[in-house]
């Protein structure tokens, strides 16, 4: 038996023009993610991280039930008995490090595909995405505290500062459940829509995206989540990495050359 054999794809990769589409794939526990799956992303992370011709990504868990219920926990009960140390904040020194919830250098944006449960670990790695299209079936939640754990992969700080404080706090402090409408209300994710439409309305969001200049798109990204913690002083005055390869780029007369051509751009990313 190879490593391989040994190691199924917990993680399915492909990609598709300027799409990556990257699915957690271990549908009969419900996406639960265990230690290679995390190595598996991370490798795959790094993928897209380094392809200059990937402009978007999609994140899905596969098989319809679940985008992921978070950790496996019948992993982590075996981790402990052999005497592994319990986490906290983060996953500094385990497997897959640094994980996307604790990625600051993806600039590429990354639409997390939602149907059905987004528990957990699973729900803070949603939140950690640019964007969220779930289907009315979808539920989300960060039951953590009901097992004595804390939500460590980024859910406490992302929660609060993504929805109106004191029903993040509800939800963090009792594992309350909500519908993907409720997220919706609360501005968590961007649409709800049928199982049977997920994928047109996924594949209508991207060619959106992708109409626009990636150096631009990943510039924005770059200012936005940077400066959100700045005084409009200091983020008027900041240097953000992706803004200067824009500067530096092809696409940066492209747009405006186009416009003034009365034709559509072509967009290089680069």
């Amino acid at each position: 038996m190879t490593k391989q054999d040994e190691n199924p794809q917990a993680v399915q990769y492909q990609k598709r023009g300027r799409v990556a589409y990257i699915t957690l794939n271990r549908p009969d526990v419900l996406n639960a993610m265990n230690l290679e799956m995390h190595r598996q992303l991370l490798a795959v992370w790094e993928t897209v991280n380094q392809d200059a011709d990937v402009w978007v990504v999609v994140l899905a868990g596969e098989g319809g039930r679940a985008f992921s219920v978070g950790q496996d926990l019948k992993e982590l009960k075996l981790r402990y008995e052999a005497g592994e140390p319990p986490s906290s904040l983060g996953s500094g020194g385990r497997a897959g490090w640094p994980r996307f919830t604790e990625r600051f250098d993806i600039h590429k944006p990354v639409i997390a595909k939602v149907d059905g449960y987004a528990f957990g670990g699973g729900f803070e790695l949603a939140l950690a995405c640019d964007l969220i299209v779930a289907t009315e079936e979808s539920v989300f939640a960060l039951p953590e505290a009901k097992l004595g754990l804390i939500q460590g992969a980024g859910g406490i700080f992302r929660l609060t500062r993504q929805m109106p404080l004191k029903q993040a706090m509800e939800m963090l402090l009792t594992g309350k459940r909500i519908t993907a409408r409720e997220a919706l209300e609360f501005g968590l994710v961007n649409q709800v829509t049928t199982k049977e439409n997920l994928d047109e309305a996924v594949n209508k969001l991207t060619q959106d995206i992708l109409r626009c200049s990636p150096m631009a798109i990943q510039a924005i990204k770059n200012i936005a989540y940077e400066s959100a913690d700045k005084s409009l002083e200091q983020a008027f005055a900041a240097e953000y990495y992706a803004e200067q390869q824009r500067l530096q780029s092809l696409d940066l007369v492209e747009g405006v050359d186009a416009f003034l051509e009365k034709r559509d751009p072509v967009w290089c990313g680069r």
